[in-house]
Parts: C-alpha cells; sequence; structure tokens
C-alpha cells in the first residue's frame, strides 16, 4: 500500500534530511551558544540516528520518555494501540496504523530537540519552508496582484460576480495545496506560474465540488446575522509557503466582500509533517510579504498585520492538532478546542492530513456518505479543500472512484485530485 512505501522509504528519506539539517547548522550552533550547542546538536542527531534505524528495522513503537506536556497523552495511545493488536504483540512501525507511526515519528523528532536545550527552538523544517515560499514568488506576487485589483472595486460587485470571486480563490487555496513538503519528501514543491491562469482546466479534476453548498451556508450567515452576533469561519491550516499565502488571500477576501466579519486560523504548535505552518511560519510570511519590494505584497502583508492588531484575525495553536488522534475524539480529549470550534459558522480544513483526521484513516469504499465517515465529528458545519495524496476518500458517486482506478491506479495519491467537500454538521 501507499503507507508502506511511505514509512519504508519516504519517512527514512525525511529523517536523514533532518539530520543532515542539524549538521550543517553545527557552526551556527556554536556560534550562538559555544560548545553547549555543538553538544546539543550531536545529542540531537543521535537520537535522530537511533530513531531511523528503529524505524527500519521495524522496532516496536517505544513509549515517550519526555517531560513535554503531551507525553501522557501519546503514552495513553499507544497502550490504546496496544489493546487494539488483541495480544498480537507490540505495536511496531510496520504493524501499526500509518497515520499513528507517521504523527509519531514527527513527535519524536520535537523531542529530539525539545530535550536537547539550548537548540531546543530550532525549527528543523524552517529552511525548507522559507525555501518553498521565496521559490513561489511568482505565483505570491500574481496573487496578490489579482487581489489587491480585485479590492479595489469589491464593493460594486453584484452577488453573481462576488460568488465567482469566492469560488475562484478556493480553488486556488484547494490546489495551493499541492505544495506539500512532507508528500515529496523535502523536494521542491513550490508553486511556479500563476495559479489564477490554470483554474479552468483544473475543474474536472474536483471530485467533489461543493463550493455551491459553502456559498450559500455564507450568504445565508450574513442574511441572518443581526448586529449582535459575528459570522465566523475558522481556516484549519496545513502548509506553509505559497498554501498559506493562497489562505490568507481567501481569509482577506472574506472579510472584505462582508462574507464573515473574523477569520481564525489554527496552526501547529511544534514543526509538524515537515512544512505544516506555525505560529513562526505565520509572522514571518507576513513579515516577508510587509517588507517585499513589491508594491502589492506588501500591502497585502501590512493590510493582515492590521487585521490581525485589529482582532478580526486571531491566530491559535493548540496541541491537539500535533497527537495521533483523530478529530472524531476531539470532544473527549480536547474539550476546550471543540467548544472552540463549535462557535464558528464553518470550519474549512486544509490539506490531506486534515482529512485523514476527519475520516479516521481507514480504508473505506468510495461511496460511503462523508457525514458518516465523520463518526459524530460534527462541531459545525466544516469543509475539507484537499488534493488527493493518500489512499482514502469517501463521498464519491458510485462508480466513479473505479472509474478513475481503471485509468489512473495512482489517482489518489499523486495531488492531481481535489475535493470541495462540505458536511452541513446536522
Amino acid at each position: 500500500s501507499f503507507a508502506y512505501f511511505t514509512i519504508k522509504d519516504r519517512l527514512p528519506q525525511i529523517l536523514t534530511r533532518v539530520i543532515d539539517t542539524l549538521h550543517r547548522h553545527k557552526n551556527e550552533f556554536f556560534e550562538e551558544h559555544g560548545e553547549k550547542g555543538v553538544e546539543a546538536e550531536k545529542r540531537a542527531i543521535s537520537f535522530l540516528s537511533k530513531l531511523r534505524n528503529e524505524l527500519q528495522t521495524d522496532k516496536p513503537v517505544t513509549p515517550l520518555e519526555d517531560e513535554l506536556p503531551d507525553a501522557a497523552l501519546w503514552n495513553q495511545y499507544l497502550d490504546y494501540q496496544r489493546n487494539l493488536s488483541n495480544g498480537n504483540g507490540e505495536p511496531s512501525w510496520f504493524q501499526s496504523p500509518w497515520l499513528y507511526v507517521e504523527c509519531y515519528m514527527y513527535r519524536r523528532i520535537h523531542a529530539a530537540l525539545a530535550q536537547n536545550p539550548p537548540i531546543d527552538n530550532f525549527d528543523v523544517f524552517k529552511e525548507g519552508k522559507a525555501q518553498n515560499f521565496f521559490e513561489s514568488q511568482e505565483a505570491v506576487t500574481a496573487l496578490c496582484t489579482y487581489f489587491q485589483e480585485l479590492l479595489k472595486n469589491i464593493k460594486d460587485l453584484d452577488e453573481m460576480q462576488l460568488q465567482e470571486e469566492l469560488f475562484k480563490l478556493l480553488q486556488v487555496s484547494l490546489w495551493g495545496n499541492k505544495c506539500d513538503l512532507s508528500f515529496s519528501a523535502g523536494e521542491d514543491s513550490s508553486q511556479k506560474s500563476s495559479p489564477l491562469q490554470s483554474l479552468e482546466n483544473l475543474i474536472p479534476y474536483i471530485l467533489v465540488n461543493d463550493m455551491e453548498k459553502l456559498w450559500s451556508l455564507l450568504v445565508n450567515a450574513k442574511k441572518r446575522n443581526t448586529e449582535k452576533s459575528n459570522v465566523r469561519v475558522d481556516i484549519i491550516l496545513d502548509n506553509a509557503g505559497f498554501e498559506f499565502v493562497s489562505d490568507l488571500v481567501l481569509a482577506d477576501f472574506l472579510l472584505s466582500s462582508k462574507l464573515a466579519d473574523e477569520v481564525h486560523f489554527h496552526g501547529k504548535s511544534i514543526p509538524w509533517y515537515v512544512s505544516d505552518t506555525t505560529k513562526d511560519d505565520f509572522n514571518w510570511t507576513i513579515k516577508q510579504l510587509q517588507s517585499a519590494n513589491h508594491m502589492w505584497m506588501s500591502r497585502c502583508g501590512i493590510n493582515w498585520e492590521g487585521n490581525l492588531k485589529k482582532g478580526v484575525w486571531v491566530y491559535h495553536d493548540h496541541m491537539f492538532w500535533t497527537l495521533p488522534h483523530d478529530f472524531s475524539s476531539m470532544a473527549e480529549v480536547a474539550p476546550d478546542l471543540y467548544a472552540d470550534l463549535q462557535k464558528s459558522n464553518l470550519l474549512l480544513f486544509k490539506g490531506d492530513l486534515n482529512y485523514r483526521k476527519l475520516t479516521g484513516d481507514r480504508k473505506w469504499e468510495y461511496t460511503v456518505p462523508f457525514h458518516q465517515a465523520l463518526n459524530k465529528f460534527h462541531p459545525a458545519p466544516l469543509c475539507s479543500l484537499r488534493t488527493l495524496k493518500s489512499d482514502t476518500q469517501v463521498g464519491l458517486k458510485p462508480g466513479q472512484g473505479e472509474q478513475i482506478q481503471a485509468s489512473e491506479p495512482e489517482w489518489m495519491v499523486s495531488g492531481k485530485y481535489g475535493v470541495v467537500q462540505f458536511d452541513a454538521a446536522l
């Protein structure tokens, strides 16, 4: 399966890159922290080399030994996996659910650094994320320019035109999800060309397209809305780099078109899945845009900083997003986060990992309804914007999956197809 290939080939490649990144920063650690920095780097590398060996030789998954706040939850989850195996031995790297061991690897990478001050705040994936951003400059510039031009006459757009613009920016945000570094094991995956030119040609590749439902939800929320209550949209982020900029543009459009009054962003509290957005990435991207020597890029950056200051944009991170649990256990494991999401009018879940956690990463029949696969996770109306990079997909029409499978055996993992898949949460 694709999961096997991922654990066997992709994850060791990612670990090798992490080790290599630490090697390359040795002098920097020495300059900043002296011998202590070099010692910490050596310890982290030895921890990661041991991890790589455990993975490649299918050793049992071991409990976390660090004192970080989420360690107890991880170790409880390991016990849960042990009980699932019905006494068939310890869960190991090749004999466990893919989602679990993949998340576990990233948590162990985090531990390798977190346990080794003074380099405990070093983000081993930072360089790759920054590189993705800079290599996507052309696309970022094109998108910011398009958006700033759109803002000039947004007040004059009628409902049809607003809807058309929303659909465009939803699609840019959807296809921005192709820029995923964990998928390419850290190889270049930047967006090179203007993302707006190819949208028309990509429509046939959207297997479930619920954009109309999003539109009517937002328009009706607006109409029902009294002075007292705000329309709130939450975006559960995926990758930094170009995809994140496309999410920010979408968020700004929602405010500027008055389809929403506030947008809440949810990122990762630790570096995760190579290119996932952390608070540092969030702030860094806005700073980069502000200081860009391109008028419309810097205008976007300045406006977005303003949105954060005014409180119409809010950034959150929560430990739950980097736990191995799928979202159906959120209400139990992170009731505070679940209660917060219930305040939203619409939750937009970006990307493949979120989709896997929404659907429990199971080998569903293609036609199983999305609502059913969510397994009672319904804090608010939600929509997944996702390009397919793992072999789980629900909510297709009868025969749809089989038909594509016949001509494209790799369709579920190539990133070529996408979904805008909505659930009303009733």
